[in-house]
């Protein structure tokens, strides 16, 4: 286990959207880590929650403009001195070939999951509690006790694989923006940090980092000009409480 626990707060909608995908994405890598059905009906149910996530956007148009954003941002890092020239290059090329794949993917995100009859029937009931259970979904019963695990997850794979352009360049996307600033340490009075943000930077997500052992957390939130930084005792019965003194923690704010 890790000594230190990072949360993250976005200040876009963009970003937001990036990190439910990138949480849904471990969700389903966790799941194909095993052979068992209940692996396989959580890896389909979280990819069946990314669709949800793609419907309520144009994700694709975002992933673009993003990775066009980036690139402008990097672009113009070129001629400044003390910049690795070839790393910039491959990177920029990395970033140059994220957009492409995006390009070149015609059909919707997803699209080929949306047209499935056995998926839609799933994604029907998913909705409902409990709603997929073996007397709802017969047809999906069967397909988990009669398919042998290695099928099913060769065919969860194959399913995944329509996200992977859009993967890629969420990743990487995240990647650049949280390694774009490190860590430096800062104190909350009486568990409590407020600090303004400069309007002229492209400032896209608010990391805050606490050690493992602490019995508090922080609660961020945030805008474009702002953000506060409260410090809840956590306690399992109650409602958290705000802290009453000095608290130490590490703070990033990210901007790409």
């Amino acid at each position: 286990m890790s000594d230190k626990i990072t949360f993250e707060q976005p200040l876009n909608e963009r970003i937001r959207t990036f990190l439910r995908l990138e949480f849904l994405f471990r969700r389903v890598d966790n799941a194909l880590s095993g052979d068992s059905e209940m692996h396989h009906r959580d890896a389909l149910d979280a990819m069946l929650n990314m669709l949800s996530v793609f419907e309520r956007s144009d994700l694709k148009q975002e992933l673009m403009k993003e990775i066009e954003r980036l690139t402008a941002n990097l672009s113009a890092l070129e001629n400044a001195p003390g910049v690795d020239s070839h790393a910039l290059e491959a990177l920029l090329g990395d970033l140059d070939q994220n957009l492409d794949a995006l390009h070149v993917q015609k059909t919707g995100i997803g699209q080929g999951l949306r047209e499935n009859e056995f998926l839609y029937g799933i994604r029907q009931r998913s909705s409902i509690p409990g709603g997929t259970c073996e007397f709802d979904l017969p047809a999906y019963h069967f397909w988990l006790q009669h398919t042998d695990a290695e099928t099913r997850s060769v065919q969860c794979l194959q399913w995944l694989s329509e996200f992977d352009s859009v993967r890629t360049a969420i990743e990487m996307s995240l990647r650049l923006i949280r390694g774009s600033v490190g860590f430096r340490q800062e104190s909350a009075d009486d568990g409590f940090f407020q600090r303004s943000l400069d309007t002229n930077q492209p400032y896209q997500l608010i990391r805050v980092q606490i050690p493992s052992g602490v019995s508090y957390f922080p609660e961020v939130s945030g805008g474009k000009h702002r953000f506060t930084v409260r410090f809840m005792a956590f306690d399992i019965n109650q409602r958290p409480q705000q802290v009453h003194e000095p608290v130490a923690f590490g703070l990033s704010c990210c901007a790409m």
